[in-house]
């Protein structure tokens, strides 16, 4: 199938970008790297009456460190990211979860900023930014907010921005001295995960002084389970707290099951990733500490 009929624009900054929002409203959709929107647009499952361009606007590719934080503008390519030094060295959980994004070709035209405000839950990046507590930039007609990933992610495919609000930024609290781990299950290489997790640790000594779980395909938005983080911080992290955090996570998540998966079958998947992906993350935060000793 093709597109529906659509007038297209292309604007070149941030401010008149926010002037066709608000004159287009819920009638206009941005193309960043058009990897969710060309899809549905080919179907008509989207059918706007007007296209906005994205990828000439300026200012909106970049990756900065500012008073602690990693701030990616939200046209940064996944593949730029993927690439970043700055990324390798100060967001491992962000280089662990690229990788896993689709194919090479779709983290080449894909951006940072276009995944997060897709906000798919099956996603990588939605996930990541839920376990690093990281928050996003938003300008629209009423000026600049700050949302935190729970603020965000409201539902499926559904945010916080409003009509005429765009995604500029996406920041991160550094990590480089914390173990991090992504993982996940897909049918095959560059598909949708079944279920996938996100897990930092930060230790003091053989002690979990902090643990982060954020989960993908489990929700209608990015998973945290505080009680599960909660079962090792405090301890050390062995095979019987790895056991107990199981349990809890597979009693307190209530995933849907589709054709893909039944809901049992995510719940043990689940359980199975968290151990796994927070032994990691605990393993290569032994390995950071005994670097910097």
């Amino acid at each position: 199938m093709k597109p529906a009929p659509f007038q297209y624009v292309a604007p070149e900054s941030v401010e008149e970008t926010v002037a066709l929002l608000r004159d287009h409203g819920a009638d206009g959709k941005l193309l960043a790297g058009g990897q969710s929107l060309v899809p549905l647009l080919n179907m008509r499952l989207a059918r706007p009456s007007v296209i906005i361009d994205l990828n000439r606007v300026r200012g909106l590719d970049y990756i900065r460190q500012e008073n602690g934080e990693i701030a990616i503008g939200a046209m940064t390519r996944q593949r730029a990211a993927e690439r970043s030094a700055v990324v390798a060295r100060r967001l491992p959980l962000l280089a662990d979860a690229l990788p896993l994004v689709g194919h090479l070709q779709i983290r080449t035209r894909g951006t940072v900023g276009g995944s997060i405000a897709h906000a798919d839950p099956s996603a990588e990046l939605p996930a990541v930014l839920a376990a690093l507590d990281g928050t996003v930039i938003v300008k629209g007609s009423g000026g600049t907010r700050r949302l935190g990933a729970r603020e965000f992610f409201i539902s499926y495919l559904t945010t916080a921005l409003r009509p005429d609000e765009l995604l500029v930024e996406v920041r991160f609290p550094a990590h480089e001295q914390h173990g991090t781990a992504f993982l996940e299950v897909a049918r095959r290489h560059g598909d949708y995960a079944l279920v996938g997790v996100g897990a930092l640790v930060t230790l003091a000594g053989d002690i979990c002084a902090q643990a982060r779980l954020a989960f993908t395909g489990v929700g209608p938005v990015p998973v945290r389970i505080q009680d599960a983080e909660a079962v090792v911080t405090g301890k050390a992290v062995t095979d019987g707290t790895l056991a107990q955090l199981r349990k809890v996570v597979t009693h307190q998540i209530d995933p849907t099951g589709d054709i893909h998966a039944s809901a049992e079958y995510r719940k043990e998947v689940a359980g199975v990733l968290a151990q796994r992906a927070l032994r990691a993350a605990t393993e290569r935060a032994k390995m950071k500490q005994m670097g910097t000793r």
